[in-house]
């Protein structure tokens, strides 16, 4: 990289590339840090990243700019969670409960009745103050990944199909045969076509950059549900993330290549903005 100018106080240092998943990592906390010590890094800067990793605030995002989205409900250790009969009543049976600020599926429980239900609800207060409850989608779990700034590209659209109850922790990071991966999707051209405009405008409405990594279900009825954004997705030759480019005609050398000329366009627009008035 010694062909790319270094930015002022940190001659050591061309680009950063965060690499790191949930809270202090993947939340803004890092890059708030990076941009303090103006650096330049790779993906979302601190907005986009934040939003993306809160599911409460991203999924108001979405919602109100008319993306389709299940239904869910948001309380916080304040707020005394609905009784197991009010949320089946609002959400149907099974439902999911999570951690509002977590990733990897830590946290996360699929309810199916009371016992669970409190279960899932101790669970996930575990590990942030503010819990979502999701309704469960019946549907075929399909990732996109995107890449860019201002005019961000889709990839083809993939396929996660969970050998699990549900595509939980056990069944990503240890459990080899826990899911298989398809791609691209079977799925008709019309359907993926519309999950990249879907995935795109995600990617802008909740003001990611860089990289990310849009989740959806695609409905036996062909209608396709966002699920959430992945800021900093999984990274290595054998994620989704990647394979979904090299799939798509980008190889992994060329994709972290476009990364860092990303992370350095935005460092360079943003370099030239005042930040006091004197």
């Amino acid at each position: 990289m010694s062909n790319i100018e270094s930015p002022q106080n940190n001659d050591s240092i061309d680009v950063a590339f965060p690499i790191l998943h949930g809270p202090m990592g993947e939340d803004g906390t890092v890059q708030g840090f990076l941009k303090l010590a103006n650096i330049p890094f790779v993906g979302s800067s601190v907005l986009g990243s934040a939003v993306g990793m809160d599911k409460d605030v991203m999924k108001r995002l979405l919602r109100d700019s008319g993306i389709p989205i299940g239904k869910f409900l948001t309380f916080t250790d304040e707020t005394e969670p609905l009784g197991f009969s009010k949320v089946v009543n609002l959400l149907g049976v099974p439902f999911f409960v999570k951690p509002a600020n977590m990733g990897s599926s830590v946290g996360v429980g699929k309810v199916y009745d009371e016992t669970t239900y409190q279960a899932a609800i101790e669970l996930a207060f575990k590990f942030d103050l503010k819990i979502i409850i999701e309704e469960f989608i019946d549907g075929r779990e399909i990732e996109c990944s995107i890449l860019g700034n201002r005019n961000p590209i889709a990839s083809v659209i993939g396929e996660i199909k969970p050998r699990h109850d549900f595509y939980s922790y056990e069944a990503k990071y240890i459990d080899e045969n826990g899911a298989e991966l398809e791609i691209p999707a079977r799925i008709p051209d019309v359907v993926a076509d519309k999950a990249r405009e879907i995935a795109i405008r995600t990617f802008k409405v909740l003001s990611a950059e860089g990289l990310g990594r849009v989740d959806m279900f695609l409905r036996q009825n062909g209608e396709v549900v966002v699920n959430e954004i992945n800021t900093i997705p999984g990274f290595t030759k054998i994620s989704m993330y990647p394979k979904l480019w090299e799939a798509t005609g980008i190889t992994y050398a060329e994709l972290i290549d476009r990364l860092i000329q990303l992370a350095l366009e935005r460092f360079g627009r943003e370099k030239k903005l005042r930040t006091s008035y004197l």
